[in-house]
């Protein structure tokens, strides 16, 4: 006979929201949480910080594009204009994705599963390539935002 639990706990109350540098939108941890399906086991402090990180990161990656748009004179995200075939909130909604992605993949990294059998290993091998997946998808959010294509190189 075995056991399989299914949830791990539910998650606890999240902060309201991470302020941001000004120009992009703040981060509502709970948004974030219930996107990406994370339960209680990953704690508040965890997740708080990796939201953070991934903020910087991703900032840091459209710090000239922002400034670009400032110097056309937006002062926030809101005020730049989305292409003319985008939903309105288009630049928004791929910095989410950006930010999401770069955060679910730091937590995935670093979540591996503690079994030593060797269905743990493949369960922590899977969580690997998972967030490999994730951010690639952050690149590719990241590029959009910046008007550039999205090119995949293999090598063979």
């Amino acid at each position: 006979m075995s056991l399989i639990a299914a949830g791990t706990g539910t998650a606890p109350d999240d902060p309201p929201s991470l302020d941001n540098n000004g120009f992009w939108p703040a981060i509502e941890p709970a948004d974030f949480r219930e996107a990406t399906r994370l339960d209680g086991t990953v704690t508040v402090p965890r997740l708080v910080q990796a939201l953070q990180v991934a903020m910087a990161d991703v900032n840091r990656q459209l710090a000239d594009w922002q400034l670009a748009r400032q110097d056309d004179g937006a002062a926030t995200l809101d005020a730049v204009a989305p292409p003319v075939w985008a939903l309105p909130d288009h630049y928004a909604l791929l910095y989410r994705r950006a930010v999401y992605a770069t955060a679910h993949a730091s937590l995935l990294e670093r979540y591996r599963d503690v079994s030593a059998t060797q269905d743990g290993d493949e369960r922590g091998e899977a969580k690997d390539e998972a967030a490999d997946d994730l951010r690639r998808d952050a690149r590719w959010a990241v590029a959009e935002i910046e008007g550039r294509d999205h090119t995949t190189v293999e090598l063979i």
